[in-house]
C-alpha cells in the first residue's frame, strides 16, 4: 500500500450526505455499542448458533499457542459450506480481510476498478488505498458493464444497501466476461448465506470474499475468508498474512458451519419477517425489494426527514442507519431484519 495513496484518501474525504468516504477517511458503517438500543442499524443475526459459547471457551487453550496456518477443519467446513476445494480458501480476520487481501493483490497504483453504486463503501476507499481509481456504475448496471482495460470488477451480491441478489444467468455470464478481458471478478458474498442462491466460490478468475459474522451473529469475533483459483487464488495464498485467523474464531467459524439446521431456521425467519416488514413499511415509505436481512426505506413523504425519524426512534430506544452515507443516496433509512418481537417494537416506533 502506498503511503502517498493513503494520504489522498485522508486528503479527499467527503463532507457531505452521499459521500461514501468520511472526511477522516474511514467509511461509515452501521452498529451501535449503546447497550440501552435496540440496534436495527447493523444488519447482523440476532441470534447464534447452538453450542458457539461452548466451541469458544474450548478454543482457550489452543489460543495459547499460534494457530496452524493451515487451519484444516475451518477450511473443509468453509468449503462444505460453498461447494469448493478446501485449498481454495484463504482464511480471513472478517470478510472486509479478504476484500482488502482481493484488492492488495489485483490493484496497482493508475489501475481502474468497476464499483457499484450504492454499495458497500469500503470497496472503493481500498482501491483507492492501493493507488486505483474507482468507476463507479449503478448496481443494477454494472453486469452490463464492459469490464475490458478494468483490473478489477466488483459485485455485492446481495447488494448492501439495497437488498438485491444478482441475476444467477448475468453474473456467470459477467463472470465470463471478465474472464475473457483479464479482469479478475470479486464478489462480495456477505449476505449470500441468507439465501438460497450457490456461491461463485471455485469459479476461474472470481475472488469470492465471506464473511460469518452476519449470517452467525457474531461480528467481534472477526472471521471471514476469500475464495480463489489458479493464479488469483496463488496471488492470495502468499499475501495472505501469517495466522491471519486466531484460534477462537477457527474453531467457532468450523462449529457455525457445521449448523445446518440453525442457518435453515434463519433463512426462514428471515425470508418471513422480511415479508411482513416490507408489507406494513409499505404504509409510510418507498420500500426497495430485498432478498438480505434488511430493508432499504426511501423517505419520499414532505411529512418525514431522515434526521426526524432517527431522532424519534432514536428517543424509543432504536438505533437505525443513516442511508444517506451510501454514494447516490440522499433521503434513505436501513432497517435491519431481527427477530420477530424486536422487528414489532420498529414498527410501532415507526407508526406503521
Amino acid at each position: 500500500m502506498n503511503p502517498d495513496s493513503v494520504e489522498g484518501v485522508r486528503a479527499s474525504g467527503g463532507d457531505g450526505p452521499g459521500d461514501a468516504i468520511g472526511p477522516d477517511g474511514r467509511v461509515p458503517h452501521g452498529s451501535s455499542d449503546d447497550p440501552d438500543l435496540l440496534d436495527f442499524s447493523a444488519n447482523t443475526n440476532p441470534r447464534v448458533p447452538p453450542g458457539t459459547e461452548k466451541a469458544y471457551r474450548a478454543a482457550f487453550e489452543t489460543a495459547r499457542s499460534y494457530p496452524a496456518d493451515d487451519y484444516p477443519a475451518f477450511r473443509e467446513a468453509a468449503a462444505t459450506f460453498v461447494d469448493c476445494d478446501p485449498a481454495q480458501v484463504i482464511p480471513t480476520a472478517g470478510g472486509l480481510e479478504a476484500i482488502r487481501l482481493a484488492i492488495q493483490t489485483t490493484v496497482q497504483a493508475g489501475d481502474s476498478v468497476l464499483v457499484p453504486y450504492p454499495s458497500f463503501g469500503e470497496y472503493a476507499r481500498e482501491v483507492q488505498l492501493q493507488g486505483g481509481t474507482p468507476e463507479f456504475v449503478p448496481h443494477d448496471e454494472l453486469l452490463a458493464a464492459d469490464p475490458d482495460g478494468h483490473a478489477l470488477a466488483i459485485v455485492c451480491n446481495p447488494n448492501n444497501p439495497t437488498g438485491e441478489t444478482a441475476d444467477p444467468a448475468a453474473l456467470r455470464a459477467f463472470a465470463d466476461d471478465c474472464l475473457e478481458a483479464g479482469t479478475t471478478l470479486l464478489v462480495d458474498e456477505a449476505f449470500l448465506g441468507f439465501t438460497d442462491e450457490q456461491s461463485l466460490a471455485g469459479r476461474e478468475g472470481v475472488v469470492v470474499a465471506r464473511s460469518l459474522t452476519k449470517l452467525f451473529g457474531l461480528p467481534g469475533i472477526r472471521m471471514g475468508y476469500a475464495v480463489g483459483t489458479g493464479d488469483v487464488g496463488d496471488r492470495l495464498t502468499t499475501a495472505r498474512r501469517a495466522w491471519s485467523m486466531s484460534a477462537a474464531a477457527a474453531a467457532v467459524g468450523a462449529h457455525c458451519y457445521r449448523q445446518a439446521e440453525f442457518v435453515a431456521e434463519t433463512k426462514a425467519r428471515v425470508a418471513s419477517e422480511r415479508a411482513r416488514m416490507r408489507e406494513r413499511l409499505d404504509d409510510r415509505f418507498d420500500v426497495s425489494p430485498s432478498d438480505a436481512p434488511f430493508l432499504l426505506l426511501s423517505v419520499s413523504d414532505a411529512d418525514n426527514s431522515v434526521d426526524g425519524i432517527l431522532a424519534s426512534t432514536r428517543e424509543a430506544g432504536i438505533a437505525l442507519r443513516d442511508a444517506r452515507t451510501f454514494r447516490g443516496l440522499d433521503s434513505h433509512i436501513r432497517v435491519a431484519v431481527r427477530a420477530p418481537e424486536e422487528n414489532d417494537r420498529l414498527l410501532d416506533a415507526l407508526d406503521v
